[in-house]
């Protein structure tokens, strides 16, 4: 645990420098300690631009903001992760570009498999099959699920492990005072209770498109592999993609047919090899070499499912006439087909109904 004095050293040092910076620094101090009681010293020793940072290290903002920042930190029990602590993600901590400080809401560690999953807004059914599909077959070995809370495959993803019991960690392009998109409110506790949130912005930073793409990097710094569902021409997750790139990490695309708008993107990132093409699960396993030591997970079906009233009505239907399309399930519930979307949707989360070809849903 990293005491209050060194951690608002640290803050007065992120404040001061970018992350590049910040992590040489500190290779040649050990401690923010060292460089701000021990400032002429230590600046002595370094090998260029001394006069520089030594003008950053001895300017009053940054500290002052620091003791601000250390008191929200306190008050809203939020755990901060050091660059030089030994509690700081291991993988992430080999990026160049690593965030300085990590700060965290719920309890979760890095000490175990972990991937991360990226797409786009616009998740189509096709993504949300195969997303639905590789997560639960990777279930057993107990992975955590890293994205970043926005639309699309991003909560989707972190739905289907917490589906699945997984822990999952939505990294956020913000500080915690605010929740971005605000809709996603509603998920806040069930991934608190499964895994939590992260993120290296200030607890009162709003979300700015800057931010996310430098989250991004993040998403890609704590797993050893990226996987892209669903992707346009251009967008956040091939820049996700790029980066992991970047890190000698593996990258994994589904793809798709090459007329499909959201399927442009991983199709290129697959041809342009910068991702191996993932057709089905057990090529992430092996590439992965999780059956070395899967460490099983033991899951449960639910022998009681609480479903609600439309969520019953379909299900039974299907349970007792078998295969439907979605018209057919909306005309026999008397719901509208957008209502029906959803509520299937929700089935399918719950492991009870699953999507065939051509719009068919069967439950089992």
């Amino acid at each position: 645990m990293i005491d209050h004095k060194e951690l608002t050293y640290i803050l007065a040092l992120k404040n001061s420098f970018g992350p590049i910076v910040c992590k040489k620094l500190l290779a040649y101090s050990k401690l923010a300690t060292n460089i701000y009681e021990n400032t002429n010293d230590f600046v002595a020793k370094l090998p260029k631009h001394g006069d520089k940072i030594l003008s950053k290290i001895k300017s009053k903002q940054p500290l002052e903001l620091a003791k601000r920042e250390l008191d929200l930190i306190l008050e809203n029990n939020i755990k901060a992760l050091a660059i030089n602590q030994k509690e700081y993600p291991k993988l992430l901590k080999n990026c160049e570009d690593a965030p300085t400080v990590l700060f965290q809401e719920g309890d979760f560690d890095f000490n175990k498999k972990t991937i991360s999953i990226v797409g786009t807004r616009n998740m189509t059914s096709y993504g949300k099959g195969f997303c639905k599909e590789l997560i639960d077959s990777i279930a057993k070995y107990d992975p955590i699920i890293v994205s970043g809370f926005a639309y699309g495959v991003d909560i989707f993803a972190h739905r289907c492990a917490l589906e699945n019991d997984l822990q999952t960690v939505a990294i956020l392009a913000h500080g915690f005072k605010t929740i971005y998109p605000k809709i996603h409110k509603k998920y806040m506790k069930d991934v608190l209770e499964k895994g939590g949130f992260m993120t290296e912005y200030f607890y009162d930073t709003n979300p700015f498109p800057i931010n996310f793409v430098a989250r991004n990097r993040i998403i890609a710094g704590l797993s050893k592999a990226t996987i892209v569902i669903e992707s346009a021409a251009k967008g956040g997750s091939l820049i996700t993609a790029e980066i992991a790139n970047s890190y000698n990490r593996d990258v994994f695309a589904l793809p798709g047919r090459y007329l499909d708008t959201y399927s442009k993107g991983c199709n290129n990132l697959i041809m342009r090899n910068k991702a191996a093409i993932l057709l089905e699960p057990t090529q992430l396993i092996e590439q992965l070499n999780w059956d070395q030591d899967p460490k099983p997970k033991v899951i449960q079906k639910q022998l009681f499912l609480d479903l609600k009233p439309d969520q019953q009505k379909t299900y039974d239907i299907l349970l007792k006439e078998g295969q439907h399309s979605l018209d057919n399930i909306s005309i026999k519930c008397k719901i509208p087909t957008y209502k029906m979307v959803s509520i299937l949707l929700e089935l399918e989360l719950k492991g009870v109904v699953k999507p065939l070809p051509g719009k068919i849903f069967e439950a089992f």
